[in-house]
């Protein structure tokens, strides 16, 4: 069973793994990000953990904050893991350049906004 007080600790991961996004695909066009492959990897990687700790949260977190869509997070960790050689290069940097700052900051509101000692403790 995943435990609530574990919730905070997930989103402080998108946070940080969003950041690496982030910093990685400045200055890279759609031709640019395909044509370098460790950066193509790199966004890969980080995207996937961003993925994985969304699906770590718990259930309860999940429908307590729902205006993030947190299937399609998931889900896009479930291409990258299984649909590797499937993955479109434009929605991977789409992703990167638009879903990733977009979930980041309202991740950011959720870690500064909720009180964690009382969220961990509520049944």
């Amino acid at each position: 069973m995943r435990e609530r007080a574990r919730d905070k600790g997930r989103l402080e991961d998108i946070v940080e793994y969003s950041n690496n996004v982030s910093e990685l695909i400045k200055g890279f066009t759609l031709d640019s990000f395909e044509a370098d492959i460790r950066t193509y990897y790199a966004i890969m990687k980080n995207v996937e953990i961003v993925g994985e700790a969304a699906y770590m949260l718990t259930e309860d977190f999940k429908k307590a904050h729902s205006e993030i869509m947190w299937s399609v997070v998931q889900g896009m960790r479930h291409v990258l893991v299984h649909g590797y050689a499937s993955i479109n290069p434009a929605t991977l940097y789409d992703t990167a350049i638009n879903g990733i700052p977009e979930l980041r900051n309202q991740v950011e509101h959720y870690l500064s906004d909720i009180n964690w000692e009382e969220w961990a403790n509520e049944e």
